[in-house]
């Protein structure tokens, strides 16, 4: 492997043009505007690359076509040497994630149609041109993760090392952290949920005996975005929207009002108008369960009951967590909560929920807030009713040995990973053969050693 991509390398550069340009649909020209060793990017490649990003709706601070160049650059570098290291990918990942560009690329233009029309191929040559690039840029990221696991294991030595060659003023910043526990309370979600369902049947009826569905989605309907529209969602693939939904608006003929569908966001009932494939365009109107002045009045009356409890001794926290909390994620352990997303015990402001700092951010160690509105840890940001103890906090501070040795190690980690794929970048850029077409002369790259490599002559 290695001796055929030095004979590919060779071969390129004995070719004095081979950057060379050729027409391609349409009459454009399409050019070779970058050879690093034996890969190619191609005009075509990279404009391709800027209508996938501006079809998500994704921008650029900086110019977009000289930094997705050299991104696609530094790429090449590291496919080359998961092609030298034998790097095998996943191909169930690469379809998944096949799938999932084409399915936000349909959704944002509207339709395969709309697809075909905006990239000006066919459906399946663009699966075959992305399923090759994200193939490609799965083997890149594998090299990158290879190299970046390729650093020797981090000592005390090392920590120790790190902080007597840093600035004090360099070292890590350690933001405030907290250790809280809860108590939390639910309202009656079964009654809200039937009243809802009351109130939606009553619009179905409505719709049924003659009445607009998008006369009464602008109406009554709790999803801003769709139902200034009539409650249309527009063409998108079905796997965007939540699976019951989904099942739902795919088992309808068009014209026919669904029954009440149950999802994260609220209830529903759907009306088809279009589909195609796995893509269909729908109305619906959505309503979310409505908690009354009862519901608050009630629990808050229980959670200060226990606060009061719990400040005249009479009560521990975990106890009271135990017997009288709702959620099961923390009654079980005195109410202490854990983050979700890293299984620590402390808690960083932005990983808390904002209702829940605003209740803490004045109190003290020990302290106990009033009761609250906020959010559970479901993901479908169901009301809940709670009261939080500030069992510890860490305010901010500079990273030392002592405290914080374990967000040093993987600082110091971080660190040499970045270096060492910086490092890793810098050599091969010196030493493979690139040529850059002077069209990005002034492309103000973020590696001045790209300069380097621009052709000066036509």
């Amino acid at each position: 492997m290695i001796k055929r991509l030095t004979i590919t390398i060779l071969l390129l550069a004995l070719l004095p043009g081979a950057l060379v340009a050729q027409q391609y649909h349409g009459g454009l020209i399409d050019k070779m505007i970058a050879v690093v060793g034996g890969e190619m990017i191609s005009l075509s490649d990279l404009e391709q690359e800027i209508q996938i990003m501006r079809a998500q709706g994704m921008s650029s601070d900086r110019n977009m076509r000289c930094e997705l160049l050299e991104q696609m650059m530094e790429s090449k570098l590291f496919l080359m040497q998961a092609r030298i290291d034998s790097i095998e990918v996943n191909a169930d990942m690469v379809e998944s994630q096949l799938s999932q560009r084409l399915d936000r690329v349909r959704t944002q233009l509207g339709g395969d149609e709309k697809v075909e029309e905006y990239f000006g191929k066919p459906l399946y040559k663009l699966r075959q041109e992305w399923r090759e690039t994200l193939r490609d840029q799965a083997l890149t990221q594998q090299e990158q993760s290879e190299i970046a696991g390729d650093i020797p294991e981090i000592t005390p030595t090392d920590i120790r090392q790190f902080i007597d060659k840093t600035p004090a003023e360099d070292l890590p910043e350690i933001p405030i952290r907290y250790k809280l526990s809860q108590i939390c309370l639910y309202p009656d979600r079964e009654a809200a949920a039937m009243a809802v369902k009351e109130r939606l049947l009553d619009i179905r009826e409505r719709i049924i005996g003659g009445e607009k569905f998008a006369t009464l989605a602008r109406l009554y309907s709790e999803d801003p975005g769709s139902a200034r529209r009539g409650g249309e969602l527009g063409m998108a693939s079905r796997s965007i929207f939540w699976p019951a939904f989904s099942d739902a608006a795919m088992s309808l003929k068009p014209g026919v009002i669904s029954q009440i569908v149950e999802t994260p966001d609220g209830f529903h009932i759907i009306e088809v108008l279009e589909k195609k494939g796995d893509m269909f365009n729908a109305r619906h109107i959505l309503i979310k369960p409505f908690y009354t002045s009862e519901d608050s009045q009630k629990a808050f009356s229980t959670l200060d009951s226990l606060r009061t409890e719990i400040g005249n001794g009479a009560v521990t926290f975990p106890m009271a967590a135990a017997f009288y909390s709702e959620d099961p994620a923390t009654r079980t352990n005195g109410g202490q909560m854990a983050n979700p997303y890293t299984g620590s015990t402390y808690f960083e402001i932005d990983l808390l929920k904002p209702q829940d700092y605003t209740a803490i951010k004045n109190l003290k160690e020990g302290e106990i807030t009033e009761p609250f509105e906020s959010i559970d840890d479901e993901g479908r940001g169901n009301l809940v009713y709670k009261i939080i103890r500030v069992d510890k906090i860490i305010p901010a501070h500079t990273a030392s040995f002592e405290a914080d040795y374990s967000e040093l190690i993987e600082h110091v980690r971080a660190t040499k990973q970045v270096d060492a794929i910086n490092a890793f970048i810098e050599k091969k850029i010196g030493t493979t053969h690139i040529i850059i077409d002077p069209l990005f002369k002034d492309c103000d790259f973020e590696r001045a050693a790209w300069g380097t490599k621009i052709r000066t002559t036509e």
